[in-house]
C-alpha cells in the first residue's frame, strides 16, 4: 500500500513538473515590439517617467489593514462556535487570540507603522 502511494505521488509530481516546464516554454514570446513595450499615451511618446515614486508608508498601512481585516474575519466565527463549545475552552482560546492581536497592534504602534506623517 505504501509502495503504491509513493509511486502515485511520484507520477503526480513528475506530471506537474512536465506541465510547468511546457507552460513556461510555450508562454515565451520571441518578438519585442517597441510600441507594445512602451506605455500607452494616446499614440504619443510619454512626456514624463511612467514610474512614479510609491509611498512605502501607504503600502505598510495597507498591509497592516489587510492583516487586521483577516484577523477580524477570524474573530467572527467565534460567536457562532460559542453555542456548541465548552465555555472554559471557548473563553480561554478567545482571550488568548485577542491578546495576540493586541500585542501585535501595540508592537506596530511602538514601531511607528501606524503614524502616517513622521
Amino acid at each position: 500500500m505504501i509502495w503504491l502511494m509513493s509511486m502515485l505521488s511520484m507520477i503526480i509530481f513528475n506530471l506537474c513538473l512536465i506541465i510547468m516546464l511546457l507552460a513556461s516554454l510555450l508562454s515565451k514570446k520571441s518578438f519585442h515590439n517597441r510600441e507594445k513595450s512602451s506605455p500607452f499615451e494616446c499614440g504619443f511618446d510619454p512626456t514624463s517617467s511612467t514610474r512614479l515614486p510609491f509611498s512605502l508608508r501607504f503600502f505598510l498601512i495597507a498591509v497592516i489593514f489587510l492583516i487586521f481585516d483577516v484577523e477580524i474575519a477570524l474573530l467572527l466565527p467565534i460567536l457562532i462556535i460559542h453555542q456548541w463549545s465548552n465555555m472554559l475552552a471557548w473563553s480561554s482560546i478567545t482571550i488568548f487570540f485577542l491578546i495576540i492581536l493586541l500585542i501585535g497592534l501595540f508592537h506596530e504602534w511602538n514601531q511607528g507603522a501606524l503614524e502616517w506623517a513622521t
